[in-house]
């Protein structure tokens, strides 16, 4: 029989066992917040995957695989060739359920058609409505009878950095790779890429065949067509503004071409050193060192050494964001250019024209013995060079090719250099001329072609 005394040794025992088995309520609590926490944690985490993967899932039926015809040496028995390396050419992307795709111009080339390839596979020949490239855009057209999955363009104006963004391309032949990233800047400049530039920075990875495909947000929204990478870096690739975007390609679906806003001035960057001499205090604005004579800056009275410091609601900082700016306005908007001028701002309405470009177009002449090859030619001027990106300035020049002429089944293309005709150099218009008229009638022309850094023989047969 227990005693008292060893009774109650044995309860105060007990209850320390218990004790120990049982924790206290407050940490019970502890362990189920904690628990809850993590369970939340990884619910929110899955949230967000999910939301992406649904959204790469929705987005990427709307990109296409670019492949750019290739026209070398080709004839009319045989079958046009994509560019080697393909797939993965390039991207792009539907922006119309009618069958207009975006993409760089720098994909499709000097070509007026390109081969595309849908997400379900199904290619299709697609014509070249128009090109900038000042920009580096293109617009392209698939005919279908149905319609196509198609992405909108955003708003980019409010895209921020550090916000997510999703690249959707096709580098290396990867059919519809996505790659999630950032934000890493916006509004970057003198890259040498293109005329008019205002790119928008991302770490989203882009690789060769990305060109010309989308940036998306995470609304599905086009905020960017993906255009270059810096070679030697990684993580930094560079798009396309959807807003620069949507004015060029409305521009390019209307009329086949884009038709800028001019002011006529010449321009530098504005130095510490040049601010101080020009009374201007904050050293913001563009330097006007030359105006044309009879253009729209000069007849609203803007003069050498005046200070462009505002054009419209935009403040300037640079001579390529004031070119940037003017483009954006059509030829005939009345703009408000405010300038310093002798250490006085003041405000001035101009009437903005268009860039008048010199011709590029000149008609070769009847030859006596009836020879029509199709074309317009014209002897390679610097400005010629400078227009079709020709290095070799030795050989005339193809500036226009008929649609339904033999020349253009056989391949021939604007901006194309003819060096030989029938084996004789033709250095110029002269020797051009007199090979074409020893041409009997009935007999074919062997032209020798430089497109490129690229020659190929081309043989025509004359139309009478």
């Amino acid at each position: 029989m227990q005693t008292p005394q060893i009774r109650d040794l044995w309860c105060w025992c007990l209850s320390g066992i218990l004790l120990a088995l049982i924790p206290n309520p407050s940490q019970v609590q502890a362990a189920s917040d904690s628990l809850l926490s993590q369970t939340r944690g990884l619910q929110f985490l899955e949230d967000i995957q999910n939301a992406i993967s649904s959204l790469a899932e929705n987005v990427t039926p709307t990109v296409v695989n670019v492949s750019p015809i290739r026209s070398f040496g080709q004839t009319k028995n045989l079958p046009r060739q994509p560019r080697p390396n393909t797939p993965g050419s390039g991207s792009g992307v539907i922006i119309h359920e009618d069958g207009y795709i975006v993409t760089n111009n720098h994909v499709v080339g000097a070509g007026f058609e390109a081969e595309i390839r849908l997400s379900d596979r199904t290619t299709l020949m697609a014509e070249v409505v128009g090109r900038d490239p000042d920009t580096d855009l293109a617009l392209l057209r698939v005919q279908v009878d149905r319609k196509l999955a198609a992405a909108k363009f955003g708003d980019s104006n409010q895209v921020k950095v550090g916000q997510w963004v999703l690249a959707v391309g096709n580098p290396f032949g990867l059919d519809r790779t996505v790659t999630l990233g950032v934000v890493s800047g916006i509004g970057r400049e003198n890259m040498n890429l293109s005329r008019y530039e205002n790119f928008i920075q991302t770490d989203a990875s882009i690789n060769p065949g990305n060109s010309g495909g989308p940036l998306f947000n995470l609304r599905g929204e086009v905020i960017g067509i993906n255009t270059a990478i810096i070679n030697f870096a990684q993580g930094i690739g560079f798009a396309i503004p959807s807003n620069m975007a949507d004015r060029i390609v409305s521009q390019l679906k209307s009329g086949g071409k884009v038709v800028r806003g001019w002011l006529g001035v010449g321009i530098q960057p504005l130095t510490p050193e040049l601010s101080a001499k020009f009374g201007v205090k904050d050293g913001k604005g563009i330097l006007v060192n030359e105006v044309f004579e009879g253009n729209p800056a000069e007849i609203a009275g803007i003069k050498p050494g005046d200070i462009i410091t505002q054009v419209g609601k935009e403040t300037l900082e640079s001579p390529n964001q004031l070119s940037r700016v003017v483009a954006a306005f059509g030829p005939g908007d009345e703009v408000q250019v405010q300038i310093v001028r002798d250490g006085q701002a003041m405000t001035l309405p101009v009437l903005l024209g268009i860039k008048k470009e010199k011709p590029i177009m000149t008609s070769l002449p009847p030859m006596q013995n009836g020879i029509d090859l199709g074309i317009d030619v014209s002897p390679i001027t610097d400005d010629l060079a400078d227009h079709f990106k020709i290095k070799d300035q030795e050989g005339i020049l193809v500036t226009k090719v008929g649609r339904q002429s033999i020349a253009y089944s056989e391949g021939l293309r604007e901006g194309d250099v003819i060096k030989e005709v029938n084996r004789a150099e033709v250095p110029t218009l002269s020797h051009f001329r007199d090979a074409l008229e020893n041409v009997r009638p009935g007999e074919t022309v062997l032209l020798r072609i430089l497109r490129e850094g690229r020659a190929f023989f081309v043989v025509l047969k004359p139309e009478s």
